[in-house]
């Protein structure tokens, strides 16, 4: 059995650590404070994040970084993407060498526009940086945490190490593939996040069926044209990571950033709605991080700019849809 640190006592963080330590893995999850630490460990769950389910006996929670990542075959982390960069670089001097890191998180850092992987790469030292995977797919953790059947993709440079991560998460109800297109996958999983906000306003505005299964299938034109012109493979966005992560998230009441589309159309504004959430709807920031990574690569994306100017420009949903709509027709 592996040895495993998650950084991040979060839902997703919680979640892949109860599923590892299920199968007798020893994982360590690295709270924020000694405080947070204890309180896991008295309540032997996180009931903030995930109430109601117990950790497994190979499993604690730490809150000092040496003692979570000493021997660690393989660290998680498992945070907001925008706090990814401090979290990695608090504990970059502890990462053993030849353990494998996976980034777990769906975005693109706001004031980069940096994938996760890249913004790892920059804080870890040298001997992780080649040892980097991403792990990304239609995977709502209040499903996997109940033992419901899920896949994932784990995507690296090096198919050594995705293959390594792929052995440790891989069980009976959790399906694992590996992929070497590390770009794409990253830029699925963050990309996806936009389409499911103007997904959620769709099915808050009841705009049928009709028009959310052309929304998403435009949504995901979008997400394929800056992949390609950031070097994904098209391949990528067909697969779980892509279309299969679209649907899960555009189409689930589990969904963040559906929840916050809904909440758009009903007429709520982004910060009553951010503060009325525990957890992070990462499409936000990551709207603007594409928008600007997509400016730099050419790529026109009018299903991300309206959603942006819902959220931030002050544009009513009717209008943004009007917008859009009355678009110049042109071939598919």
């Amino acid at each position: 059995m592996a040895s495993i640190a998650a950084v991040g006592a979060t839902s997703w963080g919680t979640t892949l650590s109860i599923i590892l330590a299920r199968q007798g893995h020893r994982v360590r999850l690295l709270a924020r404070t000694d405080d947070e630490a204890r309180a896991l460990e008295s309540e032997r769950e996180n009931s903030r994040f995930v109430p109601g389910f117990r950790f497994p006996d190979s499993m604690r929670a730490v809150s000092d970084p040496a003692a979570a990542l000493d021997s660690a075959d393989l660290i998680v982390f498992a945070v907001p993407s925008q706090t990814l960069r401090d979290n990695a670089r608090s504990v970059s001097r502890w990462i053993p060498g030849g353990c494998v890191v996976v980034s777990a998180a769906k975005g693109l850092e706001l004031s980069s526009g940096r994938r996760m992987s890249e913004a790892l790469a920059e804080e870890m030292p040298p001997r992780a940086r080649e040892r980097i995977c991403a792990l990304s797919g239609p995977n709502l953790s209040s499903e996997i945490v109940r033992g419901m059947l899920a896949s994932t993709v784990i995507a690296s440079r090096s198919a050594d190490a995705a293959r390594t991560a792929q052995s440790i998460f891989n069980s009976n109800v959790f399906r694992v593939y590996t992929n070497e297109d590390i770009v794409g996958v990253e830029l699925c999983g963050a990309l996806k996040n936009i389409i499911a906000l103007g997904a959620g306003i769709c099915d808050g505005m009841r705009l049928g069926d009709n028009a959310k299964s052309a929304f998403m299938t435009r949504g995901l034109a979008e997400v394929a044209r800056l992949g390609a012109a950031a070097g994904a493979s098209p391949s990528t966005v067909s697969g779980l990571a892509g279309i299969g992560d679209l649907v899960a998230t555009c189409s689930s009441t589990l969904s963040r950033n559906h929840y916050v589309g809904e909440q758009l159309a009903a007429g709520r504004t982004l910060d009553e709605i951010r503060a009325g959430m525990h957890n992070v709807a990462e499409g936000v920031d990551t709207t603007h991080a594409a928008l600007d990574l997509a400016a730099r690569l050419g790529v026109e994306m009018p299903i991300a700019e309206a959603t942006r100017d819902i959220m931030f420009g002050g544009v009513s949903v009717p209008r943004a849809i009007q917008r859009l709509m009355g678009r110049e027709p042109r071939s598919e």
